[in-house]
């Protein structure tokens, strides 16, 4: 066996553990990152409403159908008078959180860094195929043959759920001061509740 086809189907070996390391350490770092952002607040899935640490809930009041969030602000009144308000929010209009209605890797930052792993399961395959016309033992085109249905698995695998577009998804229905305007032409059909993620912000 030449040492080419070894170090091809190492090389390859060594590209879709890289993948699978990208796609753990991204949606890790991305729950980390919206835990830390509403710590403290509580989301209401029965009422669809976030519980700020003082009681004061935070209603949904717009829906951007193009960034698929949706936004919760608090009674501009409620804030204003509130003694934590200096270590929550620096806006006067009310504390803002904000929920991404996809779950990872539906989100923006989760087909971003699925497209990264796409591309990689792609050039392991380009390294094998190459391999495989270059070294044509038996031995070498079985190694080459089970990387590369190895790579083709874990590829067909992200590519799954990277073509289900997060656009087929339907939009939510207006409640609790999210007013018919906002939605209108948009569809009328519940949004399907989803645990993670919620990002939150502060205005």
């Amino acid at each position: 066996m030449s040492a080419e086809a070894l170090l091809a189907a190492g090389y390859a070996l060594a590209l879709t553990i890289g993948v699978g390391a990208l796609e753990w350490l991204s949606a890790h770092t991305h729950r980390r990152a919206m835990l830390w952002r509403t710590a403290g607040f509580e989301y209401d899935a029965h009422h669809d409403a976030w519980v700020c640490p003082e009681g004061e809930h935070l209603w949904p009041h717009a829906y951007e159908h193009e960034r698929r969030i949706v936004r919760y602000r608090a009674r501009p009144q409620v804030c204003n008078a509130c003694p934590a308000k200096g270590s929550c929010t620096d806006s006067d209009e009310g504390r803002e959180v904000v929920r991404a209605l996809d779950p990872w890797p539906h989100s923006e930052a989760g087909r971003f860094h699925r497209g990264i792993s796409l591309v990689l399961i792609a050039l392991a395959v380009l390294v094998l195929a190459v391999a495989a016309v270059r070294n044509r033992e038996p031995a070498e085109l079985a190694l080459a043959g089970g990387a590369l249905a190895l790579c083709l698995l874990v590829g067909r695998l992200l590519l799954r759920d990277f073509r289900a577009h997060p656009a087929g998804f339907p939009a939510p229905t207006p409640s609790h001061g999210l007013g018919e305007r906002r939605l209108a032409g948009i569809g009328q059909r519940p949004v399907p509740r989803v645990r993670d993620p919620f990002v939150a912000r502060e205005e």
